[in-house]
């Protein structure tokens, strides 16, 4: 069984005496608090400003628009004139810029002829297929057979008949089911 409490240990007694409840801190030392906690937030906004103007100048940005579809990025005129020389003084953004060099492996590398036929088809999906989008699709299936007729497979489907194959010919085809025949047949039967 635990001893009450008179009779805690000696050690023990003498320091709870020696406790003292807490003290509200004179105006003196809230004051002091107060300054230190001023001055430490000046300190750390010194330190910033120092940090910011060791930071090299951030370049300005401009909007530069593409000159096939019309986009528009911000970019550094760095970057801008490094475009420019890159697609003979024209400015595309990184989509059409990707279109063209594309096309400049297709026809052989001519980049020249590769960047206008591009400005050409972003042109005319811009005046088309953005104001009259059923039309730019019937364009499209023009081009298809266009192409199709051009390359002599037309546009029909190949046949997957076995007559077509070479396979066995000469016999009759069916032309309608022989399920009535046989259900005529079954009731002849039952009848009689």
């Amino acid at each position: 069984m635990a001893p009450p409490g008179e009779f805690i240990s000696g050690s023990r007694a003498n320091n709870i005496s020696k406790c003292k409840p807490p003290t509200l801190s004179s105006s003196a030392d809230s004051l002091k608090r107060t300054i230190s906690d001023i001055s430490y937030e000046l300190i750390k906004e010194v330190k910033i400003d120092q940090d910011l103007k060791s930071l090299p100048p951030i370049s300005e940005v401009e909007d530069a628009k593409c000159e096939c579809c019309g986009m528009s990025e911000e970019c550094t005129p760095e970057y801008i004139d490094r475009v420019r020389d890159k697609f003979l003084g024209k400015w595309i953004c990184g989509l059409c810029s990707e279109a063209v060099k594309e096309e400049v492996e297709k026809n052989g590398g001519n980049k020249e002829e590769a960047l206008n036929s591009h400005i050409s088809a972003c042109v005319r999906f811009n005046k088309y297929s953005r104001a009259y989008p059923v039309l730019f699709q019937a364009e499209a299936m023009r081009e298809m057979f266009k192409k199709s007729k051009s390359d002599g497979t037309g546009m029909r489907a190949k046949s997957i008949s076995p007559k077509d194959k070479g396979g066995p010919k000469g016999k009759i085809a069916r032309s309608s089911s022989c399920i009535p025949a046989i259900t005529r047949e079954m009731n002849d039967l039952s009848m009689a």
